[in-house]
């Protein structure tokens, strides 16, 4: 008989503003503890470096996933001219150096060039595997690393000031498997000189952005678990650009067992080939794929709408010291 899994069965999303120098698994480790969770993940790593937008997703979310981080990133970075470092950022150590400074002129005639679909080399310093083996353990033994080139798609970069010291501040609106460090290091190397990120913040993650955020400090010090919870987006958050289907207990019970529904009695035919949410009753009961045969479900949600009534609301332990 298995050991059952402490903690509670927490639904939702949360959204961090991830601060500097804080790992992404130090973060949901410490809301799976505040919230006394039984499962959640994240969406989305962000370097320590890194500032912004950190979907933690809890119980039933975590099989949305996928769908944030598939979905447009965007982000805001500052590159620093005239410095090249081994991991395109302010953590590593500077490897070259230039006395060119780019124009604003100059930054935004390049510009075009980086937007659509374009090849795009990671850094050595990232957590791709090279043959089963993370990039950065082999880079740190002294191995050397040759990166394969990826297909990404950058939807918009903007040029957004000058910033005394020799930097520049940029915007850019990318797909999945972006590294915004490698964009900045290509950026400087079109301009004619080098360069590092010295500042990244994600404003937006797939649905989730700035609005929806709640700093990490700020959740630290929320003492009861009530005032925890009012922090919690529902599951049903992610809808917000998803095609709804509204289904009959009937047909829910059918999903939730991994039966497959008949389109006819559906007004589905402009979702033929698409992905839709199955709604019974205000509840989501799964996420299913349509075509002209059937309504598939790829995730199944299993819902307790008691789920929190044994939760105690009296004071908890949350304060971080």
């Amino acid at each position: 008989m298995g050991r059952h899994k402490k903690g509670l069965d927490i639904n939702g999303w949360l959204i961090i503003d991830k601060p500097r120098n804080t790992g992404s698994t130090d973060v949901v480790n410490l809301a799976r503890r505040l919230f006394k969770a039984k499962k959640c993940g994240h969406c989305g790593t962000l370097d320590p470096f890194a500032t912004g937008v950190l979907p933690i997703a809890f119980g039933e979310a975590t099989k949305l996933i996928p769908f944030v981080t598939d979905g447009e990133k965007e982000y805001e970075f500052v590159v620093q001219w005239g410095e090249a470092t081994d991991t395109a950022d302010t953590e590593g150590n500077v490897c070259e150096t230039s006395n060119k400074i780019p124009s604003r002129e100059e930054i935004e005639a390049v510009i075009p060039s980086f937007v659509g679909e374009i090849e795009q080399v990671p850094p050595a310093y990232s957590a791709i595997k090279i043959n089963g083996r993370r990039a950065y353990d082999l880079v740190r033994k002294g191995e050397a690393v040759e990166m394969p080139a990826r297909r990404i798609h950058i939807y918009d970069l903007k040029f957004l000031e000058e910033i005394a010291g020799g930097k520049a501040r940029f915007c850019v609106r990318c797909s999945k498997g972006t590294y915004i460090r490698a964009l900045g290091q290509d950026l400087a190397l079109a301009l004619g000189t080098v360069g590092h990120l010295c500042e990244l913040r994600r404003v937006r993650c797939g649905i989730f952005g700035l609005d929806d955020k709640i700093s990490l400090e700020s959740l630290k010090n929320i003492v009861y678990f009530e005032d925890l919870q009012k922090f919690l987006l529902p599951l049903e958050t992610l809808l917000r650009d998803i095609a709804v289907i509204a289904v009959s207990e009937a047909d829910a019970l059918k999903l939730k067992m991994g039966q497959s529904l008949s389109p006819r009695t559906f007004d589905t035919e402009s979702l033929c080939g698409k992905t839709a949410a199955a709604m019974c009753g205000g509840s989501l009961i799964a996420i299913v794929r349509i075509d002209e045969r059937r309504i598939a479900p790829v995730r199944v949600f299993n819902i307790n709408d008691k789920e929190n009534s044994d939760v105690d609301y009296e004071r908890t332990e949350t304060r971080s010291n």
